[in-house]
């Protein structure tokens, strides 16, 4: 009944949802476990799919949660839900052939190399994904979870899906998770304060981080998840990296600056009326077009990593059109600057100028009064000698 009853939650335009029969699925194996229930790869329709089934009771919530946030949402950085099945109870989604972002950057044997384009890709699309959950009306859907195991790639590992949307309503079950969830988790969260969707934004600060180092946050602290949630709420964060652009220093710290966050997000939102996350895809989307940063080569078969290309490449494009205009500003503001200086170093001439030339005036005035002073005694000499002749 709570199957059916989360089933008919309106679906996005567009978005198809089925009720699907398990004998149409053909299961293959086990890839992976969720916040709840095991992952399995299966086919159906001809396609691979990604079957999430639930192994007691106590999971029933979780997937009821995640069957009706799934159903609510369409965005090409979301895992795709294609359907449910009632008996046995499992979801039915895109498959991600290159798996999570984490077994890449962790657990991969030998390590995938990737480049700082990939690492700008990832936390770009991350980012809009957020956005996109954190903008639904009438209510911002918030991930609570979103951390690298939650992160899916596909189309070679150019394209970012966010997944596992069990703990979206249930933030309980994030709080009873092991230390996997704890490293991305923001401090109110745990600490039991009223929190929004700048939980998310945290988490993809520490996201931004790992991406970037190759490391685990907090890794070095061990221990239990309490460990972390420990240090995190006394103010630890993960080091800062050296060499980083100062732009992504900053916008990574003040992601996860507790106080910082809640001012800056406050602020944008009454002062512009935009949200937190359109500031991260402005400036992400500015650092695609440094060199280091330019967009990734698209996986031709794909039109997902194509889409992603093409939206990278008018972002490039639109920036270096925006920072010539900068550049021309700034020329014609050193220009200006130089008029100005040139402007007082004429004033401070003309007034030294005029302070001399009152100084002379001064100076000619005392002589012509000394000289009448010369002539009225030489008067005075000339008329005393014609007396005494």
């Amino acid at each position: 009944e709570g199957l059916r009853s989360a089933a008919m939650v309106e679906t996005p335009a567009g978005c198809l949802f089925e009720d699907i029969q398990r004998e149409d699925i053909q299961v293959e194996a086990a890839v992976g476990r969720g916040t709840f229930g095991v992952v399995f790869k299966a086919v159906w329709k001809g396609k691979d799919v990604a079957i999430k089934t639930i192994e007691s009771e106590n999971e029933r919530n979780a997937f009821l949660v995640e069957l009706r946030q799934l159903s609510r949402v369409n965005h090409p950085n979301i895992v795709k839900l294609y359907g449910s099945c009632d008996n046995p109870v499992c979801l039915v989604m895109e498959y991600a052939e290159c798996g999570s972002l984490y077994n890449l950057l962790h657990s991969a044997d030998p390590q995938a190399h990737y480049t700082a384009s990939h690492a700008m890709s990832w936390c770009l699309q991350c980012a809009q994904g957020v956005a996109y959950l954190h903008a639904m009306k009438p209510k911002a859907l918030i991930h609570r979870d979103l951390k690298p195991p939650n992160l899916l790639l596909v189309a070679r590992g150019t394209v970012l899906k966010i997944c596992d949307f069990g703990t979206a309503c249930d933030i309980q079950t994030c709080m009873t998770n092991n230390k996997g969830s704890a490293a991305w988790m923001a401090p109110e969260v745990f600490e039991g304060s009223n929190y929004s969707e700048k939980c998310d934004v945290f988490s993809w600060g520490i996201i931004l981080w790992e991406v970037i180092t190759r490391k685990k946050p907090f890794d070095e602290i061990g221990g239990s998840a309490f460990c972390i949630m420990w240090a995190v709420h006394r103010g630890t964060r993960p080091p800062l990296i050296r060499d980083l652009p100062e732009p992504i220093e900053t916008l990574m710290t003040r992601c996860w600056d507790k106080k910082n966050i809640i001012l800056i997000f406050i602020w944008l939102k009454i002062r512009f009326s935009i949200t937190l996350h359109t500031l991260l895809l402005n400036i992400l989307t500015a650092l695609l077009s440094v060199h280091c940063f330019q967009p990734l080569a698209p996986c031709p078969n794909s039109k997902e990593s194509m889409a992603v290309f093409e939206q990278h490449i008018r972002m490039a494009q639109d920036y270096l059109k925006v920072q010539s205009e900068i550049d021309q500003l700034l020329q014609r503001k050193q220009e200006l600057i130089s008029e100005l200086e040139q402007e007082q170093r004429e004033q401070q001439t003309s007034s030294r100028l005029i302070q001399e030339h009152s100084k002379l005036v001064e100076d000619n005035n005392q002589l012509a009064a000394y000289r009448q002073s010369l002539r009225n005694k030489l008067s005075l000499i000339k008329s005393q000698d014609q007396q005494h002749s």
